[in-house]
C-alpha cells in the first residue's frame, strides 16, 4: 500500500510560550506494518494541556526532544492488520503521535466501541471523563454535601468533575476565565456558582461562593489560583493534583514560589494534597465500573459533554497553541483532514 504520511515534528524546544515556530511539518512514507502490527489512520487527535510538560522534562512519560515527531493520542481506525485480534475497520484508541497513519504492535492498541458521536471516545468516555470520575470520587473523596471547587472548570475535565460533584449531591464552584465561560459552568452545565479570575481578585470570590469553605479541591492549574482556594480551604480538606497548566508554558528558570506559610496551613487544617494518574485505577475492573457510571449519566441527561472540535491536521500546532492559552471550551479535539 502506498501513499504519503504527514507528521508533524518538533523543530526546536521551546524555553517560554509555545509557538507555531517550534513546530514544522514533515512527509514520509506511509509505514508498513509487521508481522503482530496493525496500520492506523488517525481521525481524530485529543490535545491535553500536559502535552507541553512533555517538553519540560521526563513525566509520567520520557521527555521530549528536538527532531522527534511530536507525541500525542488519537482515536484511530485500522486500515490494515497483521494481527489476529483486530480488522480493518475496527476503532482503536492509541498513542500514535501527530501523524496520518502509524504501524503499532496490536498490544499497544486499544479497541473502542461505537459511540455516537464517536468522538466521545476521546472525551467523556475516555482519559478526560475517567480522570474527572476518579479524581474527584477516589482522589478527592466528594460526598453529598460537600463544598467542591474545580479550577479550569469550562475545560475538558473539569467541565465533567463539575457535573459529577452535583450528581453527587456536592455544592460545586467552578473557576474559569471570562463571563462566556462562567455562564456556560452555570447555566448549560448547572453550578451553583462560577468565579471568573479575569475580573478580579479570586480569594475573595471563591470564600463567597463556596458559603463556608471548600471541603474539595479540584485542581488543574496551580500557581496563584491555587493558592487562592487553599486558604480557603475547611479543615479535613482534600486537594486534587490534576494538572499544573499554569506552570507549562511558563519560564522553568522562575523555580519554585515561596511557600511561607503554606505547611503550617497544611499542618492546621489537617489537609492532604494528592496527585494521581487516570491509570493508576484501570484495575480490578475501575475502569468499566466508571465507564458505566458516565454513560448513563450522559444517556439520562444528567451528564452534558462540551467539544471543542478543530478541522485540519496542519492545525494541530495551533489547536494546542489556543488550548494552553485558554481558548477552548470543553474537550479540543483535531479532526484529521
Amino acid at each position: 500500500m502506498a501513499g504519503t504520511n504527514r507528521q508533524i515534528l518538533i523543530a526546536e524546544l521551546p524555553k517560554g510560550k509555545l509557538a507555531q515556530e517550534h513546530f514544522r511539518l514533515a512527509e514520509s512514507s506511509m509505514p508498513v506494518p509487521d508481522d503482530g502490527q496493525v496500520l492506523v489512520r488517525a481521525r481524530y487527535f485529543a490535545l491535553d494541556a500536559a502535552m507541553r510538560a512533555w517538553m519540560l522534562g521526563p513525566t509520567y512519560r520520557a521527555a521530549l526532544t528536538a527532531g522527534q515527531m511530536m507525541a500525542g493520542t488519537a482515536l484511530g481506525e485500522v486500515v490494515e492488520s497483521r494481527s489476529a485480534g483486530f480488522a480493518p475497520g475496527d476503532l482503536v484508541f492509541a498513542d500514535t503521535g501527530w501523524q496520518d497513519y502509524a504501524a503499532l504492535p496490536a498490544e499497544r492498541l486499544t479497541k473502542l466501541p461505537s459511540a455516537e458521536p464517536v468522538t466521545y471516545l476521546l472525551n467523556v468516555y475516555g482519559t478526560a471523563g475517567l480522570t474527572a470520575y476518579f479524581g474527584l470520587l477516589a482522589v478527592g473523596k466528594a460526598r453529598t454535601g460537600n463544598r467542591v471547587v474545580v479550577s479550569a472548570a469550562a475545560g475538558a475535565v473539569g467541565s465533567i468533575a463539575g457535573q459529577i460533584a452535583k450528581i453527587k449531591g456536592c455544592r460545586v464552584v467552578g473557576i474559569a476565565g471570562g463571563k462566556a465561560k462562567c455562564d456556560i459552568l452555570t447555566g448549560t452545565l448547572g453550578f451553583d456558582a462560577a468565579v471568573d479570575y479575569k475580573a478580579g481578585p479570586v480569594f475573595p470570590a471563591v470564600q463567597a461562593a463556596s458559603q463556608g469553605g471548600v471541603d474539595v479541591y479540584f485542581d488543574n492549574v496551580g500557581g496563584a489560583i491555587f493558592e487562592a482556594v487553599l486558604f480557603n480551604m475547611k479543615q479535613g480538606g482534600r486537594l486534587v493534583a490534576c494538572g499544573v497548566v499554569s506552570a507549562y508554558d511558563a519560564d522553568p528558570s522562575k523555580g519554585i514560589q515561596a511557600v511561607r506559610g503554606v505547611p503550617a496551613w497544611f499542618i492546621s487544617r489537617r489537609l492532604s494534597l494528592r496527585g494521581f494518574i487516570v491509570s493508576d485505577f484501570y484495575t480490578g475492573g475501575r475502569r468499566e465500573a466508571a465507564l458505566a457510571d458516565l454513560r448513563g449519566w450522559v444517556e439520562s441527561g444528567q451528564l452534558k459533554v462540551l467539544e471543542d472540535i478543530v478541522d485540519g491536521f496542519e492545525n494541530l500546532p495551533a489547536a494546542l497553541i489556543g488550548l494552553l492559552a485558554g481558548d477552548n471550551i470543553g474537550k479540543r479535539l483535531v479532526r484529521a483532514t
